[in-house]
């Protein structure tokens, strides 16, 4: 593949090597020479040879070519009617402190100072020509960071005024035990279910034929287990919709679905996370069951070969809600202890860059659905599928994100599975909707429907809605890895194209690497946690965390600032990854050995 007109600049210095057989007489431009950012996969599969007697693209523009060349040759001036003389820049010994690169002269010409808008002042007192010059240019705090190289200085600047157009109030209860007995309630601190429950609960749907429920404390979770389907908080609404007024959560305790056909065939996709539960879940991270916490695991049993289809495993889940909807009738009337009150805000900053984050959500019909904006948090009732709406974009509020708008149904590769307790406590929400130096306009989700024709006719709506809400930068994240990368990375193309920064999240690693991408995809975060780089079929692993979010964050920053961001290593390395969360002052990414839990 050539190297584009536009990109040729970025490659001056690079060697020069022919990407199709040239013959005599041809004058070079940038058409004919291979493009240098596929080198090392070439090397490394014996198409290509660089020799150190080649020139570099910038000796060889505009020569002859003095005989035939075949393709991946490198370009020597033995085959040139002449070699173009590079001349190289010397220091100016008439004005010493002008050569210099060093500190101090810089420190002596100029004076930056923040101001109270957001931008940093710089005045150069005397530059040729000029008795002076004044420059404002945005100005970001934190550190730069990109998956391959980051470096600069902090600095702080006053944020937009606050404006709070809602707030949410979350009052966490505590639990302290749950127990099977013969009627639902909650009392002192202990959630009692009468067992009797699941037999009225598989009426909810005619393909859940049995269901199970029982207790797993946090000291009884070296026990099997079937295939993770979601883990599901428990909470409430008391007061107000969606997204305002007061919601209940129940804390210290979890729903674990999990489930197989009547063959026993597991309910997923790709991959399976049945086994030893404390081997099976990535327990902490946002979508899964915390350290301390009670799991209540409802095993359901549906029609044979339902499993692969949309009604199939929604089935369970609408089971399991009528369960957990007898609870959280419980926790609405409970006036237990509340161990914190979560406020929290849809803010607008006006003045602030404005800022989308876009979450691409599974929709390519099978067991591929999420529910959006139930009734309750996290629940079913009153929701609609993404598939049945044309997978098309919805914008929500990140309050609507943080008080459970988004039940996940979708049963992928458990790694990158994000599950409904993931979206009630989405890092990247929680991160742009804290940043005093973001203006977050909300959050969009768009499905990833199967058909090419439908991705691309999906993603060509998100652009539109991109450039209508008048952003200024957007982070792109999506769940799983394969097919729906074909639609992440149409959507940054998308956001692209219309001069719109974006940086994109995903899982990619080794086995998920992308296969399709375009001129805009030079932000790409990596979710991975696996040692191998693989799908390593632990619940939740491979996911959004804090850690994720905080380096997307910046790297939006750095993009939006025009900080250039250096290509990524061919290969996913994790030390990249750990570099640029010490910039950031975050924790190392440990990975998984062979998906052992540590």
């Amino acid at each position: 593949m050539s190297i584009t007109q536009e990109t040729l600049s970025k490659h001056l210095k690079d060697p020069a090597i022919f990407c199709c057989r040239r013959e005599k007489g041809l004058v070079i431009s940038a058409a004919d020479l291979e493009d240098p950012s596929l080198f090392e996969d070439m090397v490394e599969a014996g198409l290509l040879t660089v020799s150190d007697e080649g020139l570099t693209i910038e000796q060889v523009l505009g020569a002859t070519l003095l005989c035939d060349v075949e393709a991946l040759t490198p370009i020597t001036g033995s085959v040139l009617d002449r070699v173009n003389e590079i001349e190289e820049k010397e220091p100016d010994r008439e004005n010493p402190k002008k050569a210099s690169a060093g500190v101090e002269p810089a420190e002596k010409m100029m004076n930056a100072v923040t101001g109270g808008n957001g931008m940093l002042h710089i005045e150069i007192g005397h530059a040729e020509k000029f008795e002076g010059l004044k420059i404002d240019v945005p100005l970001f705090s934190g550190t730069p960071v990109s998956e391959t190289v980051a470096s600069a200085e902090n600095e702080k600047i006053t944020s937009g005024e606050k404006k709070v157009i809602r707030t949410l109030k979350k009052q966490h209860i505590r639990i302290k035990d749950v127990e099977i007995g013969t009627e639902t309630s909650i009392w002192d601190g202990k959630i009692t279910i009468d067992g009797s429950i699941v037999e009225k609960a598989i009426l909810q749907d005619a393909l859940c034929k049995s269901m199970t429920l029982d207790v797993i404390h946090p000291d009884e979770r070296h026990q099997y287990t079937e295939t993770i389907m979601d883990v599901c908080p428990i909470a409430t609404k008391v007061e107000g919709e969606l997204g305002s007024g007061i919601t209940k959560v129940a804390d210290g305790v979890v729903f674990m679905l999990t489930g197989v056909d009547e063959d026993g065939v597991q309910v997923h996709e790709f991959g399976s996370s049945e086994g030893y539960l404390d081997e099976k879940m990535y327990y902490g991270h946002p979508g899964c069951a915390d350290e301390n916490d009670i799991i209540i695991r409802c095993h359901v049993v549906i029609q044979r070969l339902s499993g692969m289809t949309r009604p199939g495993p929604f089935s369970a889940h609408k089971c399991q809600d009528y369960v957990i909807q007898a609870i959280r009738n419980e926790l609405k009337k409970y006036d237990g202890e509340i161990v914190r009150e979560e406020i929290c805000e849809d803010v607008r900053r006006p003045g602030n860059p404005r800022v989308v984050l876009v979450k691409e959500i599974m929709g390519q019909g099978a067991m591929h659905d999420n529910v959006i904006c139930p009734s309750e948090p996290c629940g079913i009732l009153g929701g609609q599928k993404n598939v049945d709406c044309g997978n098309v974009p919805i914008i929500l509020t990140p309050n609507q994100v943080r008080d459970g708008s988004i039940h996940a149904l979708t049963c992928i590769g458990p790694a990158t599975k994000e599950m409904t307790r993931h979206y009630i406590r989405e890092p990247l929400v929680e991160g742009l909707a804290a940043d005093s130096e973001m203006d977050l306009v909300g959050v969009v989700f768009v499905g990833s429907p199967q058909v090419n024709d439908e991705k691309l006719w999906v993603s060509e709506r998100l652009g539109s809605l991109l450039e209508s809400l008048d952003i200024d930068g957007c982070i792109i994240t999506t769940e799983g890895f394969g097919n729906n990368h074909i639609d992440f990375i149409q959507h940054i193309g998308q956001a692209g194209k219309r001069g719109i920064p974006v940086v994109g999240v995903s899982f990619c690693a080794y086995q998920g690497q992308l296969v399709v991408g375009n001129e805009y995809a030079t932000a790409m975060v990596e979710e991975n946690m696996d040692m191998g780089g693989f799908e390593n079929n632990v619940a939740g692993c491979s996911c959004v965390t804090k850690e994720v979010a905080a380096r997307a964050i910046q790297m939006l920053k750095n993009k939006m600032a025009g900080v250039e961001i250096a290509p990524a290593p061919k290969k996913w390395n994790n030390d990249v990854i750990n570099a640029n969360n010490k910039l950031l002052g975050l924790p190392e990414t440990v990975l998984l050995d062979n998906g052992t839990l540590h």
